[in-house]
């Protein structure tokens, strides 16, 4: 096929939905592409333009506007070569230019990176989204395709993908609505990810591929004929689950796949609001429903504007289905989302409309605005992409939505900060409840304050959503640093005593904010919560204002930063091969929630009186601490002693799988040190292994070895 063929479909593509389209642009585009991108190759041997033709064409089944479809054929020239952003700016103007700047900045994000790195990455991203929210869609389209030629790249860097695409792109497409990128992106991370039920899965769904259809049109003539029978003109569809989500209930109810029964899905489409709930009547009196499997997603629908009927039924032979019911619109916002708010008028153009009306990207600005530490953010961010939604109304009956597993202080945040601080209870439904207590659908809920309560660090163990956990944190951090900053003043104002000076008259001639900058401290508070956690001494400050020989008389040894609060005990320092910067005596131990292993991202916390405790960056715990009480460490080349860490195993409960394990973790040269087997009465098992690891890279490989055995779900790093 020739290359004017391939840009002659786009085009044609793009026409059918939108008549008057600059086609020219498109082709302009095409051949800049071409000329480029000239040379290169894919690492499938492809010449380099099919990927960004590629592209542009998932954007154009978005039905996107033009400058996206543009967009797409020109996502990759900044960034893989030598074009300039100035150079695409003058040929084709300030709009396709900041689209394709949007998308650079985009693929600079490496979630294998520096996490810090990458999470600042990734806020520019939210704000490129913030700028002009075709930008993510245009990413969107870049990763399915790479998702769709990812077997040609290594072994290592498939499985790095694949888990940013599941962790991140998959659930961000759910969130913007677009249903078919979501089962498409899940189920080719998931053939990466765990090969072995990706493939089971295929074969057990084609075994049954015959019956499959002859039981789907068996129903869809049934359903049509009945639907007819009342005047409702319908248009019936069915179709096997795909195969994460058969995955996500077979891990999530410890099922194997002979136990799920529900593994059709019926649609039924209609034309109006009203014939949705006619539809579903006929659909009820003709089956019975599975109690407690209906779901209105029409009268409340989801935060990415997804409306439906959802029910369960039990059908001919016995057999659960699942069934939809919605209408023609619905259905076209159901499968693409937030483009499907693109809207073509007067013959002109196509705008992006109502963009306010998706609650979750405004709440997404929102996070991007008050969370200052990117880290945090990203971890917010990641986190909300996963929660299932509860809905629960206000004492003035308004509604609003929640992660799956909120409480009433995570209601009470949600109302106001003020009230979530002092939030000491609530009556759901008029019953008083205690602050545990998980929200329900459908909960009419009032909130009790006391001026006397105030967040604890158990109530992050409580709250699920990230406004409710960003504000707990921040009240921790903030109580911990009031007591570090009057610990600081404290023993400042004690060593200056001592040489007769006085604090108050040092404050008011601007000598301690002097001193502050001088030391690279942003003002005198940070200077004194920096005394209070021992990262300087006041020596620092005493040096710049009384006589070294006075300062040294009596003195047996100098003393640096960390060593006058950390002096170790002898006998008590044991070589666990990390160097905090800047000190050479100083308490070091490992985090017990994260167990850091030599080759993970480290950082330090210094806590009074106990030394530095290492945690791995990506810890939630983290998120908890005051950033000033970091420091850096680093891990040293040598003292990479072997350390307990735990591994789950959930697999099929049969005999000789547990040999097979463990003959898979010792072939990675590792040592079992303990072993415990658990299992269920649904043929699955969990085994729990504590193994000596001596590094990052080791326990990967001993993490691969266990996936590849034959009947293993999954295998992953037990925490805390």
């Amino acid at each position: 096929m020739s290359k004017e063929t391939k840009v002659s479909d786009l085009v044609e593509k793009v026409k059918a939905y939108h008549p008057t389209a600059d086609v020219e642009m498109i082709r302009q585009a095409y051949d800049f592409s071409a000329k480029v991108h000239k040379g290169q190759k894919r690492l499938s041997g492809e010449p380099y333009l099919i990927h960004p033709m590629a592209v542009a064409g998932i954007i154009a089944d978005l039905k996107m506007d033009v400058p996206s479809v543009v967009g797409g054929l020109l996502h990759d020239t900044v960034e893989d070569t030598l074009t300039t952003l100035d150079e695409v700016k003058s040929i084709f103007g300030d709009e396709i230019a900041s689209l394709v700047d949007g998308v650079t900045k985009l693929s600079q994000v490496n979630f294998t990176s520096h996490e810090e790195k990458q999470a600042e990455n990734f806020r520019k991203m939210v704000l490129a989204m913030a700028k002009d929210i075709r930008v993510i869609l245009i990413k969107l389209a870049d990763r399915t395709h790479n998702m769709r030629t990812l077997s040609h790249l290594p072994a290592e860097k498939q499985i790095i993908t694949a888990q940013e695409t599941l962790d991140i792109y998959a659930p961000l497409s759910h969130r913007l609505g677009i249903a078919w990128i979501k089962c498409e992106l899940e189920d080719l991370a998931l053939k990466y990810l765990h090969p072995e039920i990706y493939y089971q899965l295929k074969r057990n769904v084609a075994k049954r591929k015959v019956d499959r259809e002859k039981y789907i049109n068996e129903v869809i003539s049934i359903i049509t004929k009945k639907l007819e029978e009342e005047g409702i003109d319908t248009e019936v569809t069915g179709r096997s689950k795909h195969f994460f989500s058969i995955y996500q209930k077979m891990e999530s109810q410890n099922l194997l796949y002979d136990q799920i029964y529900d593994l059709v899905a019926f649609r039924i489409l209609v034309d109006t609001l009203r014939e949705c709930y006619e539809a579903l009547g006929v659909i009820h009196s003709h089956w019975k429903p599975v109690p407690g499997r209906f779901k209105d997603y029409i009268a409340l629908p989801k935060p990415n504007m997804y409306q439906s009927l959802h029910t369960t039924m039990i059908g001919p032979y016995g057999e659960r289905m699942e069934i939809q019911i919605r209408t023609h619109e619905m259905h076209r916002i159901a499968e693409e989302g937030i483009a499907a708010h693109w809207r073509y008028k007067d013959g002109k153009d196509f705008q992006f409309n109502e963009i306010q009306r998706f609650a979750w990207l405004r709440q997404l600005l929102e996070w991007q605005q008050n969370l200052q530490d990117p880290q945090e953010f990203l971890h917010s961010f990641k986190e909300d992409l996963f929660s299932d939604e509860v809905y629960v109304f206000t004492p003035k009956g308004d509604l609003l939505h929640f992660p799956k597993g909120s409480t009433v202080i995570d209601f009470a945040y949600r109302i106001h900060s003020e009230i979530g601080q002092h939030c000491s209870g609530a009556r759901v439904n008029g019953q008083l409840v205690p602050l545990k207590y998980l929200l329900r659908s459908g909960d009419t809920v009032e909130i009790i304050t006391t001026h006397q309560q105030t967040p604890t660090r158990d109530w992050l163990r409580l709250v699920k959503s990230p406004r409710a956990k960003s504000h707990i944190r921040n009240w921790i951090k903030k109580q911990e640093r009031e007591r570090s900053v009057a610990l600081g003043r404290e023993i400042l104002e004690g060593d200056l005593n001592r040489y007769k000076l006085d604090y108050a008259s040092l404050r008011r001639d601007g000598k301690i904010d002097a001193m502050a900058k001088e030391l690279g401290m942003k003002d005198e508070e940070t200077l004194l919560a920096s005394i209070g956690y021992g990262k300087i001494t006041p020596r620092q400050i005493l040096i710049k204002l009384v006589p070294t020989e006075m300062l040294d008389a009596g003195r047996k040894k100098p003393e640096g930063t960390l060593e006058r609060l950390f002096r170790l005990v002898s006998g008590q320092k044991r070589d666990l091969g990390v160097k905090v910067k800047g000190v050479e005596d100083v308490l070091v131990r490992f985090a017990r929630c994260c167990h850091p292993l030599p080759g993970e991202e480290i950082i330090g916390f210094i806590t009074r009186g106990r030394g530095v405790t290492i945690h791995v960056l990506s810890c939630p715990r983290v998120l908890e601490s005051d950033p000033h009480r970091k420091v850096e460490v680093t891990w040293q080349d040598s003292g990479q002693t072997p350390r307990a860490i735990k591994i789950e195993v959930i697999c099929v409960d049969r005999p000789g799988l547990l040999a097979a394990i463990s003959a898979a973790i010792t072939s990675a040269e590792v040592n079992i040190a303990r072993a415990q087997v658990g299992t269920f009465p649904n043929q699955k098992a969990l085994n729990t292994f504590e193994v000596m690891i001596t590094n990052s890279d080791q326990l990967k490989r001993v993490l691969r070895n266990i996936s590849k055995v034959k009947g293993v779900y999954k295998a992953t790093r037990a925490r805390g």
